[in-house]
């Protein structure tokens, strides 16, 4: 139950943040599609833990087994299963923690709904579930670049109080990757590095917020009314650990503008197959459809749950207890939420690619 994500490009994650492994079962990627496979363990390096010194110091490979649905690196059309072992356990991190529940953490509502969770790290709710949607969204990134030259550019654009203003135009995937703290704005990522350590060094943390561009984007992608495709990409970035918010185009912004200031005026295309428009405060996407201009999106992360402070808390008898959690964990989550919040738009694209081809391809256009 709620483990599985999309329509005809699907994957189903399994695996605990403490168990014998992590991965997917992605189903639905047409066959005969060239696969890359160091792209893959290159995006799951991205998301890896220990990366940084403003990381959790897990210390994983996360080396990427391939079981299925490959032959010499081209997809099958059958269940592509792949997985990454866990080898870096510390189950004893979390003893103190079987029936205390952490503030802000997923142990409570878990423990309300089944009666029972796990008792090392997270369990599901753990941010390394999303190593399966890493590994699947890689190869969606490498369908949707080889069909359309799309490209999905994540960075973060806020640590706690400190914003940066990032060209989009110049922006590029090893701008991004420059500093440990992924934003391309050097000046300010210096000052979010030393942000994070100090709140770090003081047992605490702190959130902010991704930014992501999807560039060369096929337009048509998307559903009237209840699969709209912003709909799927907000459901889709927030199923992601931590999340608090989206935003798509103008956002919350936008609710200040006139109608006569925010419209996007359109204009000339020499691709019949897109719109072209003066502004974009659509953010790409109007009436739920794709038009063929950028998507633009904003993603909110909220500060990391478990932390080294003491903390006042419940167990699963009601009994109130002075917390101060163990463990390895990030002061921030947005370095690796990156990958993460690429793997999404990925998966989400590739879904609506393939349900745009199955209804309107079929009959061809006069």
């Amino acid at each position: 139950m709620g483990s599985s994500f999309g329509k005809i490009f699907r994957v189903s994650t399994f695996g605990e943040s403490h168990g014998g492994a992590v991965g997917v079962i992605l189903d639905g990627c047409p066959p005969k599609l060239k696969i890359n496979i160091d792209l893959i363990q290159n995006e799951l390096d991205r998301r890896r833990p220990g990366q940084s010194k403003i990381t959790t110091p897990r210390n994983e490979d996360d080396k990427l087994e391939i079981l299925s649905g490959l032959k010499e690196g081209i997809t099958l059309g059958t269940p592509i299963a792949m997985l990454v072992r866990n080898k870096d356990q510390r189950p004893g991190d979390y003893s103190n923690l079987e029936q205390v529940f952490r503030p802000s953490h997923a142990d409570g509502t878990y423990h309300l709904k089944y009666g029972i969770q796990a008792s090392s790290g997270g369990g599901r709710a753990s941010a390394r579930e999303t190593i399966g949607r890493v590994a699947a969204g890689a190869i969606a990134k490498q369908l949707l670049k080889n069909l359309f030259n799309t490209e999905i550019l994540s960075w973060v654009k806020r640590i706690h109080d400190i914003d940066s203003q990032v060209n989009k135009n110049k922006l590029t995937i090893s701008k991004i990757d420059s500093n440990i703290v992924r934003c391309p704005d050097e000046k300010v990522a210096e000052r979010m590095i030393k942000r994070i350590k100090e709140l770090q060094k003081d047992g605490d943390s702190c959130g902010g917020v991704i930014e992501c561009l999807v560039k060369n984007v096929p337009s048509g992608l998307g559903m009237p009314v209840f699969d709209k495709l912003e709909a799927d990409l907000a459901k889709a970035l927030m199923s992601l650990p931590a999340t608090k918010g989206f935003e798509i185009g103008s956002g919350f912004l936008g609710t200040y503008l006139r109608g006569s200031e925010h419209n996007d005026s359109f204009v000339k295309s020499d691709d019949i197959s897109k719109l072209k428009t003066i502004s974009n405060n659509s953010g790409g996407i109007q009436g739920g459809i794709s038009n063929g201009e950028n998507i633009e999106m904003k993603i909110a992360f909220k500060p990391t749950a478990t932390i080294g402070k003491e903390q006042n808390t419940v167990d699963a008898d009601g009994k109130e207890v002075l917390l101060k959690a163990k463990g390895r964990h990030d002061p921030c989550v947005l370095p690796r939420a990156v990958p993460m919040v690429d793997s999404m738009v990925a998966l989400v694209l590739a879904d609506h690619l393939l349900l745009h081809h199955a209804q309107c391809s079929i009959i061809k256009k006069k």
